[in-house]
C-alpha cells in the first residue's frame, strides 16, 4: 500500500462541484492499494501516519502527531501511485489492486484511522475528484507498507 502524505493548514475534496470531504489542519493523504496489500498494510500505515511525528512543537522542531496535535486527515484514494513509469511513455496500472479489493482496504484503511481516534474526511471512492489543498510547510512524505528503507 502507498501513501503520499502532505501536511496541510486545511485540504478538501470535491466531486461534481459539490464538497464532499474537507479538514482544517492535518494530513492529506492519496492511497493507492497494490494487488499484494492486505489489511495488515491498512493497519501499518494507519499507525504510521497517527503517529508521525511531522508537525511542530514549541520550538518549531517537527516533533508533534496528529494524535498530539489533534488535526484531522483527508483521504483520498488514489490508484495511479501504482502506476509504472519505467518502460515507454504511458504508465502502466498493472500493479494496482482491482477496484473491489481496492476499496475494502480503502476503506479498512479509514476504520483503522478513526479507531484511533482521528478525524477521518474522504472523497469518493472511484470518482473523478478535484483536491484542492493549502501546504503547510510544505512537508510531503512516500510511505509504503512493503519497503523498508
Amino acid at each position: 500500500m502507498r501513501a503520499v502524505v502532505q501536511r496541510v493548514k486545511k485540504a478538501m475534496v470535491k466531486v461534481r462541484g459539490d464538497c464532499v470531504g474537507d479538514i482544517g489542519k492535518g494530513l492529506l493523504v492519496f492511497l493507492g492499494v497494490g494487488q499484494e496489500d492486505c489489511e495488515e498494510d491498512s493497519e501499518y500505515l494507519a499507525g504510521k501516519i497517527a503517529n508521525l511525528r511531522i508537525f511542530p512543537d514549541d520550538n518549531d522542531l517537527m516533533n508533534r502527531s496528529l494524535l498530539q496535535t489533534g488535526g484531522g486527515v483527508l483521504v483520498v484514494s488514489q490508484f495511479t501511485l501504482w502506476g509504472n513509469c519505467h518502460k515507454g511513455r504511458r504508465p502502466s496500472f498493472s500493479r494496482a489492486a482491482p477496484a473491489e479489493k481496492a476499496k475494502e482496504l480503502y476503506l479498512k484503511f479509514v476504520g483503522a484511522l478513526r479507531g484511533k481516534g482521528v478525524k477521518v474526511a474522504t472523497g469518493i471512492f472511484q470518482e473523478q475528484m478535484e483536491v484542492h489543498l493549502i501546504n503547510d510547510g510544505p512537508v510531503t512524505l512516500l510511505l509504503d507498507s512493503k519497503k523498508t528503507f
